[in-house]
């Protein structure tokens, strides 16, 4: 009887064990919620499971880089379409393009050293309602994309490329000209837009030298971008507003295994701008977002919430490394806008950035369209843990009437900086810290850029 009981005891303490470990692996959302396991399936996108294949050079497509086939690239998706859905293959070589539009049951895939390039004459593009810098309007499309689909894929080990050499040069002239000129004054278009989608999985291409925005998603739900490498130079040309990732009034976003380096920002959060930008349905907050397990190079910020962004609610950035960042954390507070970002956690990160946490006003193209100044902007509820950083600034944290600064908390903080002055800190109400060290050094392994041009456009 006695050995009975004693092995109930130990059953016990394991079920309890095993349970508390349940427990603890279960992840959280910075709001204390779990994390659907939808973020934890990683599969590998299987264009066999797909339906047929188009090959494009078997659909008169010709494997030729000096013409454009804009048209006979559409016809094959719209084939696809037609038979009730399937894989566009794009094989190895080079086809150039401006903008075609993927249907239903349509899908993307580039083999090995496939590659479509972009127009570089802006002509070539059509002008079409789309999504940009926080407003519906007239532009042009991307390269590549996909409104209103459900399960739409990209795929495979070749490259998209935006051949972005002559908007860059173009927009630059333009900005010497007249130094107010807007990011769409000079006339660029993007590589990837998918919009108001459901159920996407954009996997293991290259997308570089987009003359706008790299990839930008807009209103869409279960969004997967994985393995991906966006590269945009920062020299001797810079490229312009080539952001890596723009997420723009989306909800369940995973970001994994991507490396990132562009002439703006890595991956910005989007929503809407102007003071009544919370009431336009067009707009929207970004729920849920979960940025792990990648790599960055040069970027002016990793992560970013704003310019065009009202709410951001449960983002987690965690588990990557940093190399030659300008900012690793950068919350842009838009005067003309509502906006609350609230329960962001930033965890797990490696490297070296000029400035570590950036919180100050954003003005670029100030507008009150008439109206009243909005209410103060808020970010609430940030964490900031388990850390390991070189940077020249620690913190460029502003103080203003315009925004409040609450709920911070800090813990396990490893940084060395030339200016690791925590005065600003003060603007922060309730901020908590743990095991915070923060060491001032007179020098550098890595040097950084004295031109950056990333906050040209906050004055």
């Amino acid at each position: 009887m006695k050995f009975q009981n004693t092995s109930k005891f130990v059953w016990s303490l394991v079920i309890v064990a095993l349970c508390s470990n349940g427990l603890k692996s279960q992840d959280k959302w910075p709001d204390g919620t779990n994390i659907d396991k939808w973020f934890k399936e990683i599969k590998p996108t299987d264009i066999n499971r797909l339906g047929k294949k188009y090959i494009l050079t078997a659909n008169g497509v010709k494997n030729d880089s000096t013409i454009l086939q804009t048209k006979e690239l559409q016809a094959v998706i719209d084939l696809a379409a037609k038979n009730g859905g399937g894989v566009v293959v794009v094989p190895k070589g080079t086809f150039l393009i401006s903008s075609v539009f993927f249907k239903q049951g349509t899908h993307l895939h580039l083999e090995n050293g496939a590659k479509l390039k972009g127009s570089d004459d802006i002509n070539d593009f059509p002008i079409v309602m789309t999504r940009m810098e926080g407003q519906t309007v007239k532009y042009f499309p991307a390269l590549i994309n996909a409104d209103g689909l459900d399960g739409f894929t990209i795929s495979g080990k070749g490259t998209l490329d935006g051949n972005g050499l002559r908007f860059w040069k173009s927009f630059w002239k333009r900005r010497e000209w007249n130094p107010k000129c807007t990011n769409m004054d000079e006339m660029r278009p993007r590589i990837i837009y998918v919009s108001n989608s459901k159920n996407v999985q954009v996997e293991g291409i290259t997308v570089k030298n987009s003359p706008f925005w790299s990839t930008h998603y807009y209103k869409s739900d279960f969004v997967k971008l994985l393995n991906l490498t966006i590269l945009a130079p920062k020299e001797p040309v810079k490229a312009p507003s080539t952001d890596a990732v723009d997420i723009d009034a989306c909800t369940n976003f995973l970001i994994k295994n991507c490396y990132m380096s562009v002439n703006d920002d890595a991956i910005a959060l989007k929503g809407g701008k102007g003071p009544k930008s919370d009431k336009d349905p067009n707009n929207g907050e970004n729920r849920n977002i979960l940025i792990e397990d990648n790599s960055f190079g040069f970027c002016h910020s990793v992560l970013t919430c704003g310019s065009e962004s009202i709410h951001n609610y449960n983002v987690i950035l965690r588990n990557s490394k940093v190399n030659d960042a300008s900012r690793l954390l950068h919350l842009k507070m838009r005067p003309d806008t509502p906006q609350h970002y609230e329960f962001l956690t930033v965890e797990n990160i490696t490297g070296n950035v000029k400035t570590f946490l950036y919180v100050k006003g954003w003005n670029q193209f100030f507008d009150l369209k008439g109206e009243e100044r909005p209410r103060k902007g808020l970010a609430n509820n940030i964490t900031i843990k388990n850390i390991d950083i070189s940077c020249e600034t620690a913190f460029s944290v502003e103080k203003s009437d315009l925004f409040d600064l609450k709920d911070f908390t800090f813990e396990n903080f490893k940084i060395k900086a030339l200016k690791p002055e925590m005065l600003n800190l003060n603007h922060i109400q309730n901020l908590k810290q743990k095991n915070i060290n923060v060491t001032q050094v007179a020098s550098l392994t890595q040097s950084y850029d004295k031109k950056d041009d990333s906050d040209i456009s906050a004055k």
